[in-house]
């Protein structure tokens, strides 16, 4: 095969040098001198056009996953030379909630302590959360467990207890710190035995919404089967009134924003929220 590609070469050498003396044009070009090689693609004498069958397949690898309608304008935040991959490493800036625990239970506790409550230990001591140090802990643990950040479990639990006070119609002894069943009218919910079965259930129900992916613990969430998977990936998108397929887990306006905005304080960052939420109380 060798001896042939040097023949063809030395061909096309002649060729090119006779159109040069003549000033006939030129015959022969990469695309046209190809010679056949033995694993089936193809070679140019004037540069490799190689191709297999491979290069020809079409790329399915974004199919299925679920993006922002064309609609809502988005920078993309990836062109940012500055950027930092972390939480909102995605197209649209969204706070993702699958993914690695950014912080750790001490810049919980830290914000926690901030909000100058008292701790519920009488009864979440019951539960196997005597301090805000543990119940810290065990949601790292249970969120890392399934691949959910362990921050947005947290914020998501302190805005539905208010802080671990349960002013709403779930009471601190059903360990529910999601909301998960109450829907009004003094619905109580879902109760669960301790505290770290009612967090892994609020972190599955979490997973139901962000991922498509199996459970990798046995399930305790009992509405589990009744959500549409992966249409809320971003927190942003847990307010069924900013979803933009109308799902999420609470219908009260903002809500995604309330707990991103949650989010930034833990971290220290600053976060705007959308202009859409101006009038909405923050």
């Amino acid at each position: 095969m060798i001896r042939n590609k040097k023949a063809m070469l030395f061909c096309s050498q002649i060729i090119l040098t006779g159109a040069l003396i003549t000033g006939a044009p030129c015959l022969a070009s990469g695309a046209e001198i190809e010679v056949a090689e033995e694993d089936g693609t193809s070679g140019s004498v004037f540069g490799s056009s190689a191709t297999t069958a491979d290069s020809e397949e079409v790329d399915h690898s974004g199919e299925g996953q679920i993006h922002k309608p064309s609609s809502l304008e988005v920078p993309d935040f990836t062109s940012d030379p500055d950027f930092v991959d972390d939480s909102t490493d995605n197209t649209y800036g969204y706070y993702t909630i699958m993914g690695g625990t950014t912080v750790d239970a001490e810049d919980m506790v830290v914000q926690y302590e901030a909000q100058n409550v008292e701790y519920p230990s009488g009864i979440l001591t019951e539960g196997g959360a005597p301090d805000i140090d543990t119940f810290c802990t065990i949601v790292i643990e249970e969120a890392d467990a399934e691949g959910v950040r362990g921050e947005v479990v947290f914020e998501q639990a302190m805005l539905e207890t208010g802080w671990l006070q349960f002013g709403g119609d779930a009471s601190a002894g059903q360990f529910n710190f999601s909301g998960l069943g109450t829907t009004g009218g003094g619905v109580a919910g879902n109760s669960f035995p301790d505290v770290r079965t009612g967090i892994r259930a609020q972190v599955q129900h979490l997973k139901a919404y962000a991922s498509s992916e199996e459970l990798n613990q046995a399930c305790v969430d009992n509405r589990f089967q009744y959500v549409t998977r992966e249409s809320a990936p971003y927190v942003e998108w847990l307010g069924i009134q900013e979803n933009p397929y109308g799902s999420g887990w609470a219908a009260g306006r903002s809500y995604g924003y309330k707990l991103r905005s949650l989010l930034a304080e833990l971290k220290g960052e600053e976060y705007t929220w959308p202009e859409s939420t101006e009038t909405v109380e923050k």
